[in-house]
């Protein structure tokens, strides 16, 4: 019944949990066995006892209100989909900067790069690295290495 890290808060299940522990406690199971049982802390269950029952059954989400709506979230997402050059960047390639003054030009507040980097992870999105190669590889060079020196220079054939 306890809440892991990361994972997504169900008001309604934090709503039935309280309501739980106080029935639990009512019908004189003591606060460790309730908190043991709903594996949740004794402190949550002494302060779920103390707390009026109406006031018990209403949950508040956590934290601050949101300061960007999903309507500038789905633009966005839109928008790093379609790609960087297609925004005006020279290479295709996404970086928090840019998405940090890209959100600011869909009409968005100005964020940190640390909450950039979070926001896109909520939005599904994954650090990826580009592949890339020297402008001046030369395949065959590579080759004639690969035969002929590292052979020599291996410990073990």
């Amino acid at each position: 019944m306890g809440m892991p890290m990361g994972q997504k808060i169900d008001m309604e299940m934090l709503r039935e949990r309280r309501l739980a522990a106080r029935k639990l406690m009512e019908e004189g199971v003591s606060q460790a066995d309730v908190a043991r049982r709903l594996k949740v802390s004794r402190q949550s269950v002494s302060r779920w006892a103390e707390t009026p029952l109406k006031q018990l059954g209403t949950v508040r989400p956590f934290g601050r209100k949101s300061t960007i709506d999903e309507s500038l979230l789905e633009r966005l997402r839109r928008c790093l989909l379609a790609g960087a050059k297609q925004q005006g960047y020279p290479t295709d390639l996404w970086t928090l900067p840019r998405v940090r003054s890209q959100i600011v030009k869909l009409g968005g507040p100005s964020f940190s790069m640390v909450h950039v980097w979070r926001l896109l992870g909520r939005m599904g999105f994954s650090p990826q690295r580009p592949t890339s190669r020297a402008r001046q590889r030369d395949e065959a060079a590579i080759a004639q290495w690969k035969r002929r020196q590292w052979p020599r220079l291996k410990k073990k054939p």
